[in-house]
């Protein structure tokens, strides 16, 4: 093992493999530290998009269209197929208020130059024939604005574009202890089953884990895990053409944004907001919901239940689909909705790339190349400020 370099990389979840490969590509000798296995984590417990039109206008979309914009750069520069699939989003809005609340939105986002619009009943049964005949209209996002990627290639992609650039990885990893300087309180070295590993800088990618990181340093950080679950069909004929969210999905994203849906104590209880979407194999993935459950990514029955139920609303022929699976994960929450992407200044050295949320996906190219401009002097592409660790201490 060699015992120096001039970056240790903590989680190999999405966030972390593009951060590793970044500082890669910028010439830092780099190691990657992981606890479990690549993809081991919310990485693997997740959906496969990445959107502009369920994040909240301003910086929230500026990185997801950014981020979108780089992952067609990567699909055509990485050797290793994630799987990246341009393809538009539908925003249902079940009633005239949603579509209203939609519409206000999709002005907002128009001003800022992003191409979204919104359709009515007619124009929704056309483009998806399949869903209930009954709503109101949609808020439509095309190509440029969404994409479909393999969140466990993804994350394989940029730990095998980095390693023939000089990474090296460790999994199964354990970090028993972050040793600082006396004096500075600077990075120095981690401690860890396989030895003791010199450097002077840390990124801290561990998402939902991320707190247990920061108590190495004394360090708190402020993110919850909030699980989410996700069912799996059979292989099917296509039933959607789009990838499908509900309005109620911003409400669920976002507790600022307060709107009664007229729907079951089980779906409100469950915090449901039904989204679908196909895989390249032909399954669909069905979801989903936010719960505060601590760590546990048991599937609950009646959150099932719930899903299914809400599902059913929309697409009615997915009574007549087997469900062959379901799994769950957990979100790296954060109280105002965004990441935590900057240096801390209390400890020298020390770096967060983590509470991505349902995000983490979506934004890990980008967050990569942010955070190797951050280390490495330069400039960030734009104005990542309200993203900085330091906003919890003011």
């Amino acid at each position: 093992m060699k015992k120096q370099y001039d970056v240790a990389v903590i989680g190999a979840g999405a966030i972390g493999t593009s951060v590793a490969y970044h500082l890669c590509k910028a010439g830092l000798s780099t190691v990657l530290l992981e606890r479990g296995d690549i993809a081991s984590g919310s990485s693997s417990h997740c959906d496969a998009v990445g959107l502009i039109c369920d994040k909240l206008p301003g910086i929230d979309t500026k990185m997801g269209q950014a981020s979108i914009d780089y992952f067609g750069e990567l699909a055509k520069e990485f050797e290793y197929d994630f799987e990246y699939t341009p393809k538009g989003c539908l925003y249902i809005c079940e009633t005239e208020p949603e579509f209203e609340a939609a519409s206000r939105y999709c002005a907002l986002q128009n001003k800022d130059g992003y191409a979204l619009r919104m359709i009515r009943n007619k124009e929704l049964c056309q483009m998806e024939p399949h869903i209930a005949k009954d709503l109101y209209g949609a808020l439509y996002t095309p190509s440029s604005g969404s994409v479909a990627v393999n969140p466990y290639r993804l994350c394989f992609a940029f730990t095998y574009e980095a390693e023939k650039l000089g990474l090296e990885k460790y999994t199964y990893c354990n970090i028993s202890k972050i040793n600082l300087d006396e004096k500075t309180n600077a990075v120095q070295s981690l401690e860890t089953n396989y030895g003791t590993i010199h450097t002077k800088r840390i990124v801290n990618c561990a998402g939902a884990w991320a707190p247990f990181v920061g108590r190495l340093t004394g360090l708190k950080i402020p993110i919850e895990p909030r699980k989410g679950t996700n069912l799996v069909s059979e292989q099917t004929p296509r039933l959607c053409n789009h990838k499908i969210l509900e309005y109620g999905y911003m409400m669920s994203k976002f507790d600022s944004i307060h709107f009664k849906r007229k729907v079951s104590p089980l779906v409100e209880e469950q915090n449901i907001a039904f989204n679908l979407e196909y895989t390249n194999s032909n399954n669909l993935l069905v979801g989903g919901n936010r719960l505060f459950r601590d760590y546990d990514i048991r599937s609950e029955v009646e959150t099932m239940k719930a899903i299914c139920e809400r599902a059913l609303r929309f697409y009615p022929e997915l009574a007549d689909i087997k469900c062959i699976r379901t799994y769950s994960g957990v979100r790296p929450f954060v109280t105002d909705h965004l990441p935590i992407v900057s240096d801390v200044d209390s400890i020298p050295g020390y770096y967060i790339a983590a509470g991505h949320e349902g995000d983490g996906i979506c934004f890990s190219p980008i967050t990569g190349k942010f955070m190797m401009q951050i280390i490495t002097g330069q400039k960030t592409d734009f104005d990542i400020s309200k993203l900085d660790f330091s906003r919890f201490s003011a």
